[in-house]
């Protein structure tokens, strides 16, 4: 069983098709959430996101635009994009984020794993550090969790005797790359698979990740994209100007 991990696309269309053409086979794919957010196209991508996705989970983003989230917790460019995405969305694809479900979410296929948005204790809480994911860690029953909401691609480990980050190695930071990480069966962990849409770990290029459950381990891949057009899109729709300078940066 291979499984495409796919978070914080942030309707970013161009990013998403360059995700997908890159992926190597893969027998289902898992959505970590924020779907929509700060991007020009939420339908485009909530479109495609219903299609190929077996299993997604919610991200804040995706409450805020549909009113289950109070977008006065966002910051003031972070709340008008989810306005303005609440009023680009086509009816169906409102309703469609409004039934997701809250992590932690278990697949039907089985094995030792979760899915959530932000961390398996709080839906909404960012897991930034070695001290922020201990807790989840030491409380979970579950090998492996896969979250996203930070938009920075790796995640951390703990063996019961060491705990540390996992940070992927690329040899470029222009090329498409992928970097394997073998698990242990008697180590848990918490896995991101980075943003699709808007990394923030300093990367520009668009993450995704491949977790093959059969060999237990996980395939961080990063790919660039077309970056121009998704910078134009958001400037013709006149998002804040930020939503698309920071895409060059990778933060």
């Amino acid at each position: 069983m291979r499984i495409l991990l796919l978070s914080d696309i942030h309707a970013n269309l161009e990013a998403l098709d360059a995700c997908l053409a890159a992926a190597p086979a893969h027998d289902l794919v898992i959505n970590l959430g924020d779907v929509v957010g700060y991007g020009a196209n939420p339908n485009e991508v909530t479109d495609i996101s219903r299609k190929i996705s077996k299993y997604v989970v919610r991200g804040n983003h995706d409450k805020a635009v549909v009113d289950l989230m109070d977008v006065k917790q966002f910051n003031p460019i972070a709340a008008m994009a989810a306005l303005w995405t609440r009023d680009k969305l086509t009816p169906e694809n409102l309703e469609w984020l409004r039934q997701l479900p809250q992590g932690p979410l278990r697949a039907e296929e089985g094995g030792d794993m979760q899915f959530v948005h932000g961390s398996p204790l709080d839906e909404d809480e960012y897991l930034v550090s070695v001290r922020d994911a201990m807790q989840p860690l030491m409380a979970s029953t579950v090998a492996v969790t896969f979250f996203g909401h930070t938009h920075v691609q790796g995640g951390f480990f703990w063996d019961q005797e060491d705990s540390d980050m996992v940070v992927p190695q690329y040899p470029t930071r222009g090329g498409t790359d992928n970097w394997a990480l073998a698990l242990d069966r008697k180590t848990r962990y918490l896995i991101n698979p980075g943003s699709v849409g808007q990394p923030r770990d300093g990367d520009w290029r668009s993450a995704f990740a491949i977790f093959d459950a059969d060999q237990y381990a996980v395939e961080f891949h990063r790919v660039p994209y077309d970056l121009k057009t998704a910078q134009e899109k958001i400037l013709a729709e006149h998002l804040p100007q930020r939503l698309a300078t920071r895409l060059a940066a990778g933060r």
